[in-house]
């Protein structure tokens, strides 16, 4: 079982922004984003994919292809160019990036399928501010 990981959606403006600005990767085959560690358990996370936060939900997930250190020491976690939508799961907003197990993971929505009864993310944000999400 793969292990995945978490990460806000640090400065998209809605979940159909992220989507737009994974998509304009496409044509270098993949989106990149830097970080400063690499992660321990990276071995671990080859089929896995990273969860995207917005609004204090788990709302869709980018397959990892893999990490490439740059020049100056930092990392690049290299993605698939798509957001695949999943079932929403509210999760707290943490900084950095966290790691999320197999069977913690929410099941990606099925063709044609919608999220359904999502929490409104002004609720989500209210229940996490009391720790109660």
């Amino acid at each position: 079982m793969p292990l995945h990981m978490t990460k806000i959606a640090f400065s998209a403006e809605s979940p159909a922004d992220l989507r737009a600005w994974l998509e304009s990767h496409g044509d270098i085959g993949e989106a990149r984003l830097t970080t400063r560690y690499l992660p321990k358990r990276q071995e671990e996370m080859v089929g896995g994919s990273l969860y995207w936060i917005y609004e204090h939900a788990l709302i869709g997930r980018s397959p990892i292809l893999g990490f490439e250190q740059r020049d100056d020491g930092r990392w690049h976690i290299r993605l698939a160019p798509r957001l695949i939508s999943v079932v929403t799961q509210p999760k707290r907003a943490h900084q950095g990036w966290r790691y999320l197990a197999e069977q913690d993971a929410p099941r990606d929505l099925g063709e044609g399928e919608t999220a359904g009864d999502a929490m409104p993310p002004a609720m989500a944000r209210e229940l996490a501010k009391l720790g109660l999400v």
